[in-house]
């Protein structure tokens, strides 16, 4: 049963509450390997459903537009000043409701309509708000792309730095929602320097990683820095926006009020939550077996002769071309979410097939590491997976295969659910 338990939920609308209920289930029963979900702790859901939904606080702490704001006011400023000691950063916005807005701030701080806008090609790895053409980022502002060699499947920023040298943009993203290897975020701020760039690092995959030590920070590289707070940091859907001395002023002013009016303060004091789990000792721990995890499985699904972009690893996250066994993204994921093992169909660099039928998977690993599971499962996770794609369509196989994932997990328990 879901956990806190949803009693009074029940009694007033017992149709979403049975939906709720059989949405924890679903996610104790899956191996769930989407790169961008997690499972949150059970003060996390408490507070995410807390009272603090009633209260409308236009404005920062002891600046507000409202009255009535002394608690909110300690709850922001806590989730401010834990960011900020977690992370090394002079200051911390914690008040974007998502992570695309949270890059918008980042666009209306520092450019104007039409300026010129460098990011990580979609295809490539990239994110939508990183210029990419179909996007209000590309839609108001010129997007300039960098993508991966095609031989490594990495970053060539040598090739970055000519194109920067070439288009002058005003602002560089770096970061994205489908980039296996460790981001150079010294590189990028050099580039960054040279042509007078404002370098934005999007961190919101590896956000938890970083937290923990598990992967190269861009504080002190980029002066802004832009991240969701679920994913691997384990936080409610909200997102925060961290920056140095410098770049504060001018991003509060695109928060509040160029882009939102009052902030999410339920939100905000689960992302304060979160954030103190983070700063405990055991979140490192946690955040170097994420890695781990994904490296093990990584070499796992290249044993059984899966196509990895880029060979393999360096964070959570796995990008796998399906080309060479025969089948698409799309219904090889599909085929997979019946067999227990959730995970999304995604472009892979130089895909021919289109973004909503690719030829790729993309995977993770920092849910099923928050359930306890560890390495020396991961070959077992890496033959489900290999099955799965290997009897698109066969009902009965896909069915065996989840319940040996029921049976497994079985043993390992998941907040909220008890």
């Amino acid at each position: 049963m879901h956990e806190p338990a949803i009693t009074h939920l029940t009694g007033a609308d017992p149709e979403v509450a049975a939906l709720v209920q059989a949405e924890a289930g679903r996610q104790f029963d899956k191996i769930r390997l989407i790169a961008s979900e997690n499972y949150v702790s059970a003060a996390v859901l408490e507070a995410t459903g807390s009272v603090l939904t009633n209260k409308y606080s236009e404005g920062y702490a002891g600046r507000r537009y409202y009255e009535g704001q002394q608690v909110v006011d300690q709850v922001e400023t806590l989730a401010v000043d834990r960011a900020k000691r977690l992370f090394g950063v002079d200051h911390a916005n914690v008040q974007p409701y998502s992570g695309s807005p949270a890059n918008l701030a980042a666009y209306l701080a520092f450019l104007d309509p039409g300026d010129k806008v460098m990011g990580m090609a979609l295809p490539a790895g990239g994110h939508l708000t990183h210029g990419w053409p179909v996007s209000a980022t590309g839609k108001w502002f010129r997007g300039v792309q960098y993508g991966v060699r095609k031989d490594t499947g990495r970053v060539d920023l040598d090739e970055v730095r000519d194109l920067a040298l070439v288009e002058r943009p005003k602002v560089i993203f770096c970061g994205g929602t489908a980039i296996p290897r460790a981001i150079d975020f010294p590189a990028f701020a050099a580039i960054a320097r040279e042509v007078d760039a404002v370098l934005v690092a999007d961190v919101a995959h590896i956000a938890g990683l970083i937290a923990g030590g598990a992967h190269p920070s861009p504080v002190g590289h980029a002066p802004v820095i832009t991240t969701t707070t679920h994913k691997t940091l384990r936080g409610p859907r909200g997102a925060m926006i961290l920056t140095d001395a410098e770049h504060a002023k001018a991003i509060d002013k695109a928060v509040f009020p160029g882009l939102q009016g009052g902030p999410h303060n339920h939100t905000t004091a689960a992302i304060a939550v979160a954030l103190g789990e983070a700063l405990r000792p055991e979140f490192s721990t946690y955040a170097h077996a994420v890695v781990a995890n994904a490296r093990a499985l990584a070499a796992a699904l290249a044993e059984r002769g899966f196509d990895l972009v880029s060979g393999g690893t360096d964070n959570h996250l796995i990008l796998i071309d399906l080309t060479s066994k025969l089948v698409a993204g799309k219904p090889a994921a599909k085929a997979l979410d019946r067999a227990g093992v959730e995970l999304n169909y995604n472009t892979v660099p130089f895909d021919p097939r289109k973004p909503f039928d690719p030829s790729g998977v993309r995977l993770g690993t920092a849910a099923i590491t928050t359930r306890g599971l560890g390495v020396e499962q991961m070959p077992r996770v890496a033959e489900w997976i290999d099955r799965a794609v290997a009897n698109v369509g066969d009902e009965a196989a896909l069915d065996r295969v989840a319940a040996e994932v029921r049976e497994l997990l079985a043993g390992y328990p998941m907040p909220g659910w008890a």
